[in-house]
Parts: C-alpha cells; sequence; structure tokens
C-alpha cells in the first residue's frame, strides 16, 4: 500500500474508532485473513481494545505482512480443531487473557462450537462475538440459545459492495489458473453451487464471460431467484455438477460430500469461495483417489475412469491473487470496529444482533469522506 492511500485509511479509520468509542477496557482475540491492507485494521482495533491476539486464517497469509504485524503484535496458528475442543479452547483462552472482559472477532464461526463454555467456564467474561461471514454466521444461529451477544455483519448492506467484487474476484482467478494450464473457461459450461450474494455475483460474471450456468441451492426461494434471473437451475447438487466444465461452489457451508465427486464430469474443474474443510469433504478421498500437481494451484484427482482438477487445493480461489475487492472492504472492517466498540459497553442481551442502521449511515457517510474521490 502507497504512502497516501495508507495515510487516508488510517485517518478514516481513526475518524471511525472516534465515532463509535469503546466503553470499558476489554481484549479482543481476532481471527482475520492476513492480506496487506490489514496492518492498517488491526492498527485500529487497538484503539478500541488490547489485542490478546492475533489468527491469520491459515489459506490467507502474506507472509510480508505477517512479518510485519509480528513486530508489533501476538500472533497464534488457527485451527478449526483448537476451538472445536471446548477443553482446548478453554485452556487456550485462559492462556490468552485470562480474567480479563474478552471480545471474539470471527470470520467463519470459529469459536461457535466451544461458545457455551468459554462463557460459562472462563475466568474473565466474553462480552461477546463480533462475526464477519454468512458461513459463520449460519453456525451461530444454528446453536439457538446463544449464551452472549454475537454481532454479525454477514448480512449488513455494507457488505454487499464486498460480496458482489468477491464473485468477480473469483471468476478473475479461476480464469488465470485455468489459463495458466493452457486452457480457457469461455463458453464452456459451469455450475454455481449456492445463490447468496457472493454466488449470485460469480453466476452473473460467469455469464457475462460467454459460460452457460446452473445454478443450485438447497434453497428453493433462492433457486426461483436464479430462474427468475435466466439461469438454468437443478434440483439437486449431482445433476448440477453432472454436465459441468466448471463447478464453483459458495455455500459458506459443505456444497460437494464424498458421494458427489463421483458426478463430476471428465476434466471439470473445481474451485470454492471459502476455506476447503467448509465446502469440499476432500479429504473423503483420500484412500480413492490419486492426486497430482499439474500446474501453480492446480492438483489432479484420479482413480480409474474419473479425473477432475481442483484449484487451489479446495481453499478460496481469490487469495491466490490477493483477493483484492478495494477501498469497499473497509466498510465492513469499520462496522466490525464498531460492533467491538458496542459490545466493550456491555450493554446487549445475548443473541444474535445486527448494527443499528444509524450506525451504518455514519460509517457510510465516513468512508464517501475520505475515499469517494
Amino acid at each position: 500500500m502507497e504512502t497516501p492511500e495508507r495515510a487516508r485509511l488510517d485517518a478514516f479509520f481513526r475518524r471511525i474508532t472516534a465515532q463509535f468509542p469503546a466503553g470499558q477496557a476489554i481484549t479482543t482475540l481476532v481471527i482475520t485473513h492476513l492480506l496487506p491492507e490489514r496492518p492498517a485494521f488491526l492498527h485500529a482495533m487497538t484503539a478500541v481494545s488490547t489485542i490478546g491476539a492475533v489468527l491469520p486464517k491459515p489459506r490467507s497469509i502474506h507472509q510480508p505482512t505477517l512479518d510485519t504485524v509480528r513486530r508489533t503484535l501476538p500472533v497464534h496458528d488457527l485451527s478449526r480443531e483448537r476451538f472445536t475442543d471446548e477443553t482446548q479452547a478453554l485452556h487456550y483462552l485462559e492462556d490468552t487473557a485470562g480474567g480479563q472482559d474478552v471480545v471474539l472477532v470471527d470470520i467463519g464461526g470459529y469459536f461457535a462450537a466451544s461458545l457455551d463454555t468459554l462463557v460459562n467456564k472462563f475466568s474473565g467474561r466474553i462480552l461477546g462475538v463480533v462475526e464477519d461471514t454468512e458461513n459463520g454466521h449460519q453456525r451461530y444461529a444454528a446453536l439457538g440459545s446463544l449464551p452472549c451477544p454475537v454481532v454479525s455483519v454477514a448480512r449488513s448492506p455494507l457488505k454487499d459492495c464486498e460480496d458482489h467484487l468477491v464473485g468477480r474476484s473469483i471468476v478473475f482467478s479461476t480464469d488465470a489458473l485455468v489459463r495458466a494450464r493452457g486452457d480457457i473457461l469461455t463458453s464452456r459450461s459451469a455450475c454455481v453451487i449456492g445463490f447468496g450474494k457472493i454466488g449470485r455475483s460469480i453466476a452473473q460474471t460467469l455469464r457475462a464471460q460467454d459460460l452457460r450456468v446452473t445454478v443450485y441451492d438447497n434453497d428453493a426461494v433462492k433457486r426461483v431467484q436464479a430462474h427468475a434471473l435466466g439461469f438454468r437451475t437443478s434440483a439437486s447438487t449431482t445433476e448440477a455438477v453432472h454436465d459441468a466444465e466448471l463447478v464453483l461452489c459458495a455455500t459458506g457451508n459443505l456444497a460437494l460430500r464424498h458421494e458427489d465427486f463421483a458426478a463430476l464430469r471428465n476434466g471439470a474443474y473445481l474451485g470454492s469461495v471459502t476455506s476447503s474443510e467448509e465446502e469440499l469433504e476432500l479429504s473423503s478421498l483420500d484412500d480413492l483417489y490419486e492426486r497430482q500437481s499439474v500446474g501453480p494451484q492446480l492438483t489432479r484427482y484420479e482413480v480409474t475412469g474419473h479425473y477432475f482438477y481442483v484449484l487451489a487445493d479446495g481453499g478460496a480461489v481469490n487469495f491466490v491473487h490477493g483477493a483484492a475487492v478495494g477501498t469497499y472492504i473497509h466498510l465492513v472492517q469499520a462496522e466490525i470496529l464498531a460492533a467491538t466498540a458496542a459490545l466493550s459497553h456491555a450493554r446487549l442481551q445475548p443473541g444474535l444482533h445486527e448494527m443499528p442502521a444509524a450506525d451504518r449511515d455514519t460509517i457510510a457517510r465516513t468512508w464517501l469522506r475520505h475515499f469517494e474521490r
């Protein structure tokens, strides 16, 4: 990031943290993509909290950025297993922030599985969770009765711009990886699994690049929406992927299970919007398919009579090329900062929350002032 852009971004975040000041002193554990623009966000987070740990998402780590962050903040390894096991999660929290008031800043519902234990047995106090993604939103919603406030920005209108650009970024990176192998996507048949905001953007971008697009979503309403926009729809995952030369999964949940891979067309390219363990049950193929790297970020899966290609080892395809979505991502980061500050005041009741519309309006106006030119 060039110096003038960094200065403008720092000024934006200073304005946000001034407009949404923290209440009591809190410690945050921050799960994040560690990309080149992220240090500015983490610096802003230190204005509303003491960062007890930065936990980078494993498949979205930019090494120079990691080196920079490590010089000033504690950085710990992140795994789904660490927070799925309640005992391990509690021990980690005690070691990292024992006896303190804590806000958990999440991307993907990592803390959901152990949240009850963390709230009820931690020596400090869990003031709440801030969740960034639809996948994580669903994980917390599935808990039913939440033991603390969870503020989700996943469905915020401020995230719409980012989601649209993420969809376009996914298609850009997919096209680049396929072209690196001497192949092209144009005029092929494609399938998009999941028709949320990102899935819709992917489908529209693919169609604009002259692919024939089929959509499947297990939500019948979303299939109707896809149909109304002129996409072919399917009644099942197996039917959707059967003839597709490209399959992109954007559910935020497990899109393809063990039995679905056999339905893939020979030579199909398969990619994901989120991490591989959240979209693709590739581990179920370990004893069946041979794997061979056939190019940068491209793996061939083969068993007698059947083969297909997996992009980026099943991880988020757009992270191969930095996943840049411009300054729009700072809208969401600002809302995360505002939500963290809101939880520090300890006024929200247990349950799933969104930020008030007035706060979003304030963030949008501030963003326009700094980035509209």
